[in-house]
């Protein structure tokens, strides 16, 4: 082959890789294992650039590791539930199942060109029934050890969807799809019981020291382990007290009012009784549960008439409120408001009129009452109306003197609890796992036999299509589906018609790909040799649930006998990366409205229809409504897989975001069409040189390089590196047998970024076998101890030259070296030099 031609390359080598089946991967007592994982996919029906850098990065690692002598696991699957499947069931009339595994068919099509170390005998997807199924028989299990439960909670009801929706499916308090407002309303649901793992989840972050800072942190926050105080407010009507907890007992002389839910016995007891109470009830109920609802929303409140005392002052009574802004799942439902140092309680106070009295103020100067003091209780601050503690002190010191103080005069307990609730895993509706439990009128909710799964959803209804333009949940309306037979007693029962969150489908596929055919959900022998998922990659987004969730998981399946103990976390090591970006190219129409136009329409800074020039916003994320989506299958066909991968991997730290540009790319391609070239000009009969000892010198520092940066993630150091080094073989002079060894060594060292290109000049130059199970260059030490130095040489302080000498020379030596060099006798015109001080390492100064 003349010149680098990408497309046949690629193709070519894939097909080898393929059928020397390299990227199997089977357990073998000869080699330490490897696993690494990346984050897998929604199949929306296209890659996209985020895509590219993801299983690029994974696949560096993997293809090094391979190299490194270990035996690697690298598979891939699809995370193939959710509500988007239905929606465009909804839009177009077809079945969310063949949607979805269309979209699978299209978005495998577009990877395998990437060329990526995949197993792909291990796919699958979360919708396949072999995969669902094994999670119902984990849900039993899970049911069984008591880690599931269900009761009656407060959700987010889209009442026009007819579903719960999760807080992140709610926007500005509507649901994400329909826009309707959302509805509080209570309904029974399954949870898991991952609250009761607080502690131990909190406390095993510090032992994930291969994890990200931001992310541990974003987690301990979301577990949100805090000591608060619990007591009770006496009711000045003699019935039973209201209990509250508190994470600021120091703020207790600011009380104003005490609020409780809407959902609080209380307010139950009242709503049954005054038509008043229900209605504002009932309109509380319209809004959302999510904390940005709550912020965001307008306070509202309604005076029951109630009143309690105060625990430290019996004579001061405090008015009793229901409140929209408190939920029922939190501490005991029931708060004290204090609105000068709660913003909620600021806002809530100046609305109806309570007295907004400080307890504590900044140590200089006055806390004012335009919004609300709030002070981390790290801070230290003046108390004015303390009880406990000293008067000037931090939040933490004085919440530690209340409680202490409360306990010592038994009117109060202290507590820790924790921010994180139970994992609520109830979804009203139809593409998603089937949860396997019956309801029976005799026997109460049954779990499925194991022997009957996987519980199956149905593909039709009574032989005709599903029509998903009915709003609701199909399996609430499916009769041949819904009912069936309880397993304990035989008579008609109903089946639960709620399915699984998809967090649980992505919660434990790490394990399922140990033993992805299996007719359990895992297999021992299989599960303790490749488990624990030694290097994790993905998204930042997922920090917090889909990582929390899969570290309960790993626990439960340990409960529950399907993992080793060791496996307890699941990912030894976790990469977050950053994202693709790219300029936004923009018009306006004649309402001074934006138009967005795609990447390939806009040239030098113009339309190339209309030469109108275009509003350019640089760097920002790749979005399908903007426009500034980069295609990677016109990529590759363009440029070939190869310089994408390069591209991705060189221009900026893995873990920031990479901005892609048109001219970025070619010169991508330029630089690996030079290496190519370079390697087939090399003529290998030319004899050995003076220069063959340098070349490979600058070789061995590559290798050191370049394995350093791809240890550690730094992939567009190495690259550098590789860069630098192409540069060296360009310029040398060596003899045809160090250059070969040299553009073998510079193929390897690509190989892991650049898989087709090096395997191609691998076979170029002969080398042995296929690169990619070819073992890893090692530098050797001595090579990369410099034996020579470079002085510079100073005649009366000014520098005329510089040599390179034996980095043990004698200091005599080195002055007569110096005082040769034609610069040095230039300058000196013919005088003798005063003195020579020879500073060895640093400088030859020469004083005329």
């Amino acid at each position: 082959m003349s010149r680098y031609s990408a497309a046949e390359i690629e193709a070519k080598w894939q097909q080898a890789w393929d059928k020397a089946g390299i990227f199997t991967a089977k357990r073998s007592a000869d080699k330490p294992k490897y696993y690494v994982l990346e984050m897998f996919p929604y199949p929306s029906g296209r890659i996209h650039m985020g895509h590219v850098r993801n299983y690029t990065m994974g696949d560096v690692i993997a293809r090094y590791k391979l190299a490194t002598g270990h035996n690697v696991l690298h598979p891939m699957g699809w995370d193939a539930f959710g509500m988007p499947a239905e929606n465009a069931a909804m839009a177009s009339g077809g079945h969310p199942k063949d949607w979805t595994y269309g979209n699978i068919a299209d978005m495998r099509g577009q990877m395998k060109p990437l060329g990526l170390s995949i197993d792909w005998s291990r796919e699958f997807a979360t919708c396949d029934p072999e995969y669902y199924g094994q999670q119902q028989a984990l849900f039993l299990d899970m049911l069984e050890a008591g880690l599931v439960y269900r009761k009656n909670a407060v959700v987010n009801w889209d009442p026009v969807d007819m579903t719960v929706l999760a807080n992140e499916q709610v926007i500005d308090g509507k649901g994400w799809r329909s826009g309707a407002v959302v509805e509080r309303r209570e309904l029974t649901q399954w949870f898991f019981k991952i609250s009761d793992m607080a502690e131990e989840l909190l406390d095993a972050l510090d032992g994930l020291e291969n994890w990200p800072a931001k992310v541990r942190l974003m987690q301990e926050n979301w577990i949100g382990k805090s000591r608060g105080l619990q007591f009770a407010f006496t009711r000045t009507d003699g019935t039973d007290p209201i209990e509250v907890y508190t994470t600021r007992p120091d703020t207790l002389m600011g009380a104003s009012f005490v609020g409780i839910s809407p959902d609080h016995p209380i307010a139950k007891a009242l709503e049954a009784d005054n038509p008043q109470v229900a209605e504002f009830v009932a309109e509380c109920r319209k809004g959302g549960t999510t904390e940005e609802a709550i912020e965001t929303g307008e306070k509202l409140g309604f005076d029951t008439g109630i009143r309690v005392k105060h625990p430290l002052d019996p004579s001061w009574e405090l008015p009793v409120w229901i409140a929209n802004f408190i939920l029922m799942d939190y501490g005991t439902g029931a708060i004290f408001g204090c609105p000068a140092h709660d913003q909620r309680d600021f806002d809530f106070a100046t609305k109806y009129g309570l007295p907004i009295k400080p307890t504590f103020e900044p140590v200089e100067g006055g806390a004012g009452l335009k919004e609300a003091f709030t002070p981390t209780k790290a801070e230290k601050v003046r108390y004015i109306a303390g009880f406990a503690g000293k008067e000037v002190q931090t939040g933490e010191e004085a919440v530690n003197a209340a409680v202490d103080k409360a306990e010592a005069e038994g009117w109060g307990r202290g507590v820790t609890k924790f921010r994180l609730r139970d994992w609520g895993l109830s979804r009203q509706r139809y593409w998603g796992c089937p949860i396997p439990v019956v309801h029976c009128a005799d026997c109460g909710v049954v779990p499925e036999k194991k022997e009957n799964l996987p519980v199956l959803l149905p593909y039709d209804e009574g032989g005709k299509p599903i029509d998903f333009s009915i709003p609701g949940n199909p399996l609430d309306r499916h009769p041949t589906w819904r009912d069936c037979t309880c397993p304990t007693c035989g008579k008609p029962a109903r089946r639960e018609t709620d399915t699984m969150d998809t967090f649980v489908d992505s919660s434990w596929y790490y394990a399922r790909f140990t033993a992805p055919h299996a007719d359990t959900p895992t297999v021992a022998e299989e599960a303790e040799y490749w488990m624990n998922v030694d290097q994790y990659i993905g998204g930042i987004e997922h920090a917090i649930l889909h990582l929390l969730y899969s570290r309960f998981f790993a626990r439960a399946m340990q409960i529950t006998g399907h993992l080793p103990k060791k496996a307890i976390e699941p990912f030894d090591a976790l990469f977050t990366q950053g994202m693709v970006t790219h300029e936004i190219y923009q018009t306006r129409d004649a309402n001074d409205r934006p138009v967005y136009h795609l990447p390939e329409e806009v040239e030098s800074g113009k339309l190339k229809a209309t030469g109108e020039a275009v509003e350019i916003i640089p760097s920002a994320k790749m979005s399908k409504s903007k426009k500034n989506v980069v295609d990677p299958v016109s990529i590759i066909s363009q440029f070939g897989a190869d310089t994408a991968r390069w591209f991705v991997l060189s221009d900026s730290p893995p873990e920031r975001d990479v901005e892609w540009t048109a001219a970025g790319a070619e010169a991508a391609f330029k630089h690996l069409s030079r290496v190519y070239r370079l390697a087939a000009e090399i003529d290998v009969e030319a004899p050995a040189t003076d220069d063959d000892s340098a070349l490979l010198r600058e070789m061995h520092k590559c290798i050191h390089d370049v394995t350093g940066g791809v240890e550690s993630f730094g992939f567009n150091a190495a690259i550098a590196k590789l860069y630098a080094f192409t540069n060296t073989l360009a310029k040398s002079k060596a003899g045809g047998a160090a250059k070969r060894q040299a553009a073998l060594v510079l193929a390897q060292l690509m190989a892991p970024m650049t898989p087709h290109l090096s395997e191609e000049i691998w076979t170029l130059l002969k080398g042995e076998g296929l690169i990619a199970t070819a073992a890893w260059p090692t530098p050797d030490a001595a090579m990369l101890i410099d034996d020579t130095i470079t002085l510079p040489i100073q005649v009366n302080g000014k520098r005329r030259a510089e040599i390179s000498v034996p980095k043990d020379m004698d200091k005599a030596e080195v002055e007569k070296a110096a005082l040769a060099v034609e610069a040095v006798q230039k300058a000196l015109d013919g005088a003798a030099p005063k003195k020579v001080i020879v500073v060895p390492g640093r400088i030859v100064n020469v004083v005329a």
